[in-house]
């Protein structure tokens, strides 16, 4: 007899990669959402570690039960099952599962607002330059931000390494990520780096970087910058996420 919990040859074949989805028979509510091929969906009932996955398993067959498991998509190729593995992960919420992680390319092909896909897709190239800027170009770690008004503001304002004569003149800040402006600070001062908070309690910060402090813009201001293209201004290949820009 066919054992339930393992895939034949032949439907491993047709499966190809899948998205799958574990939940609790009492109540029908999701706890993990996985990507694989193979019998990939099945190897977290064999799991020992001491996670929560493996902990909510234990309390469901303690209740004389097994968890459900279900195929979300299959057939799929390797990057449409990330795709589909973000797209499920942020319909559930990422804070109702046990997952240990938010998932390979989760901020890459995950839920996304429409500004942020305009920006991504067909954003228009900054002309001209009004004001004396500070160009701020974020990291991956952007993604974790990018709904949390202030995450992002932290993840902008520093700490970094910056010449003080010349952020000194910038009126403004702007957080940049994908060569495309996401929001616009009014800088108010430029401290020692840990000068002040944050809310991911960074520490250690080296001795030689600087941190702002401000507010968002004014609604004119950031109307003129915002989801505007500056990736023509940052040299190709260039390392440095710091960019200085002028009144033509």
């Amino acid at each position: 007899m066919r054992s339930i919990h393992a895939f034949s040859p032949a439907e491993i074949e047709r499966l190809g990669y899948y998205v799958y989805l574990y939940s609790d028979p009492a109540n029908g509510q999701p706890f993990y959402i996985g990507k694989g091929i193979g019998n990939r969906a099945f190897s977290h009932l064999k799991d020992t570690a001491e996670t929560q996955k493996v902990q909510r398993i234990a309390e469901i067959r303690s209740r004389g039960q097994e968890p459900k498991i279900e195929i979300l998509a299959f057939g799929l190729d390797e990057v449409t099952a990330f795709k589909v593995e973000a797209a499920a992960i942020d319909l559930v919420g990422f804070e109702n599962l046990t997952n240990a992680q938010i998932g390979r390319h989760a901020r890459q092909f995950g839920r996304k607002s429409i500004d942020t896909v305009h920006a991504e897709l067909d954003a228009a190239p900054l002309g001209r330059i009004d004001h004396e800027m500070i160009l701020i170009k974020l990291n991956a770690t952007y993604r974790a931000a990018e709904d949390d008004a202030m995450a992002l503001y932290d993840a902008t304002r520093g700490t970094w390494r910056v010449d003080r004569h010349r952020a000194a003149r910038a009126e403004f800040a702007a957080a940049v990520f994908g060569g495309v402006i996401r929001e616009i600070y009014s800088i108010a001062a430029w401290l020692p780096a840990e000068s002040t908070q944050y809310a991911d309690l960074r520490q250690n910060e080296p001795h030689d970087r600087w941190e702002f402090v401000g507010r968002i813009a004014a609604a004119g201001v950031r109307d003129r910058y915002r989801w505007k293209s500056v990736a023509h201004l940052f040299p190709p290949g260039s390392q440095n996420p710091i960019r200085y820009v002028s009144p033509e």
